[in-house]
């Protein structure tokens, strides 16, 4: 083995920032920390925060350096721009220096862990100016090692300083936050980090595509380590000289203009185009997985597109894919975008169970092909309403039992609903014995009453266990069903006697019990459920949609009582509220 190989150095950690100078895409976070240590205002304890690869750990170590420079004279202090070359920079660079000592939290969560720190933070630094702690992962410590930190942390000595980093700031207690500057690393932007690679790849003496750069970036989701891995991945897969396809095969993508190919496809409802599209891709490499992922990138895209036109200037897209996007986003309703997205996610998630992989995508591809152009529930109802007007509705008709009838019991519900005073006029009748039973005149009206006063398990069991076999004011007689429960007479008398200040008489009888009241109601209901089902407009749409239910089904009686209880009392025009009497 050549020593050239020996020494060689992956891209991610050749290219590490040394300064803030190096750090791409992070200027907010630059400038405050410049700010601060200019004005000798540094915090005792920070927190970098980020997703993975955005510069968290370079970030602490150029602070750590920058905390003990003492420039190439030996006379420095503090800065921002750490020299590089002094025998503190040189010793955290290259991660040997006594004074900053490195923990990865998540190989290191016990409270004896932190105790070493809380230990040694007493003694002063052997050598630097500052003893700094870098924390990586900092979430991933204990309960208990957070809480011993705390009072460390809250007033540290004046030679100690704490960096932390995490990917998970939300899991890191809000005592440790309070205590630390938090710093939010951002995602790089495409155009930096396009940058970024293009620098590299000149420095490495490679030649790569824009187009290839593009790919890179996308994959690399806003990290910075990350899109460096895959340059270096990909300058080796190129060997000298990198394409667009190359990157492509490397990753596992398919032709992103064949993809738009397959999405048009689906779209036109062409099950066999769609599926000679997806099999040729997965003949030349591409994952089927990596295919539907795409799909719904593309109709995320779509629809953002839609919404905000500026998001088609995206420099990652090539201006073949902007065009196309572009005149899709104009011709696609939104209701279809949202339809594709949501079939595309669960086919996704049928792909990753799939035993085999490529199945699962062609039937999931068959089932968008059949959907895609699928009118929405709105439109398919308009037709059917065009086509087959629907009959009149029937009048509704009286139901037997008179007064005890369903159309009865929902009458009393409505005079109910409509009178929220009804409890406090039982009270009010409670007081004149004589008219108070004339007041309820039929079974209804005591249905009512216990409702007015919310006592539902009484009203529950009223409903579901009693067949009234006589009612008169002030006597009830009713056959309990075989779950009623014992004391119902007596508990529903002594509740109608407190209620109306009148003694009831309510006794139990053998048989000639009518149905209750849930009886009577669902068999109601039932009814107008069959009715519903026969109707053409609704076998239609049963047609259309067949697991399709019937959840609720309300009468134009029932709409209209319900608006007119809504409706606002009319104001009298001669009442004036400042008037006094």
């Amino acid at each position: 083995m050549s020593e050239e190989t020996q020494n060689y150095q992956v891209l991610a950690r050749k290219y590490r920032p040394e300064t803030f100078v190096d750090l791409v895409g992070q200027d907010a976070m630059v400038r405050t920390l410049k700010n601060a240590f200019a004005a000798d205002r540094i915090a005792q304890a920070f927190v970098m925060t980020g997703i993975r690869g955005t510069g968290k750990t370079t970030t602490a170590r150029i602070i750590a350096k920058g905390m003990n420079c003492i420039g190439p004279d030996g006379n420095g202090g503090p800065t921002t721009d750490p020299c590089g070359v002094c025998e503190h920079c040189t010793a955290i660079m290259e991660g040997r220096h006594v004074d900053v000592l490195e923990m990865d939290a998540a190989s290191n969560t016990s409270v004896n862990d932190i105790r070493e720190i809380i230990d040694s933070v007493h003694y002063r630094a052997a050598s630097a100016r500052y003893k700094i702690y870098i924390i990586d992962e900092v979430h991933m410590l204990s309960n208990s090692a957070f809480n011993a930190l705390l009072k460390t942390l809250e007033e540290p000595p004046a030679h100690v300083k704490f960096i932390f980093a995490t990917t998970e700031i939300r899991k890191v207690p809000v005592t440790v936050l309070s205590r630390c500057q938090r710093f939010d690393l951002r995602r790089i932007e495409p155009e930096v980090m396009i940058a970024l690679l293009r620098k590299i790849a000149t420095a490495e003496g490679a030649e790569i595509a824009d187009d290839a750069l593009a790919l890179i970036t996308r994959a690399a989701e806003g990290s910075a380590r990350d899109a460096t891995s895959l340059l270096d991945q990909a300058i080796s897969h190129g060997a000298g000289e990198t394409t667009a396809d190359q990157v492509r095969a490397m990753l596992g993508l398919a032709d992103r203009g064949r993809v738009l190919d397959l999405f048009d496809m689906i779209l036109k409802g062409d099950a066999a185009g769609a599926l000679t599209e997806l099999g040729a891709q997965y003949a030349d490499g591409a994952d089927p997985m990596a295919v539907l992922r795409d799909l719904a990138e593309i109709t995320h895209w779509t629809s953002v597109v839609k919404i905000t036109p500026e998001a088609a200037d995206d420099p990652t897209i090539s201006p073949d894919e902007r065009s196309r996007g572009l005149q899709m986003a104009e011709a696609l309703p939104m209701r279809v975008l949202t339809r594709l997205w949501q079939m595309l996610l669960k086919a996704l998630d049928e792909v990753a169970g799939a035993p085999n992989a490529m199945m699962a995508a062609e039937m999931a591809v068959i089932r968008l092909t059949h959907v895609a152009d699928l009118p929405s529930p709105e439109d398919l109802v308009k037709k059917l309403q065009n086509a087959t007007p629907p009959p009149a509705a029937p009048a509704p008709s009286a139901p037997a039992g008179g007064s005890t009838g369903t159309q009865a019991v929902h009458q009393a519900r409505t005079r109910m609903v409509s009178n929220p005073n009804a409890a406090g006029q039982t009270t009010a009748l409670a007081q004149d014995p004589e008219r108070a039973l004339a007041r309820y005149p039929t079974f209804d009206h005591v249905i009512e009453l216990i409702r007015a006063n919310r006592d539902v398990k009484l009203l529950v069991e009223v409903e579901t266990t009693l067949r009234l076999a006589a009612y008169q004011p002030g006597r009830i007689e009713f056959e309990p069903t075989e779950n009623a429960p014992r004391d119902l007479a007596q508990r529903l008398g002594a509740r109608l006697q407190t209620w109306t200040g009148n003694r009831w008489g309510v006794s139990v009888v053998s048989e000639g019990g009518a149905k209750t009241i849930a009886e009577m109601r669902d068999a109601a209901d039932l009814e107008l459920k069959s009715k519903a089902e026969a109707h053409p407009l609704v076998q239609a749409v049963m047609a259309q949609f067949p697991k399709a239910k019937i959840t609720a089904i309300r009468t134009p009686e029932e709409i209209a009582q319900e608006a007119h209880i809504e409706a606002l009392p009319e104001v009298d025009d001669e009442w004036d509220p400042f008037e006094e009497d």
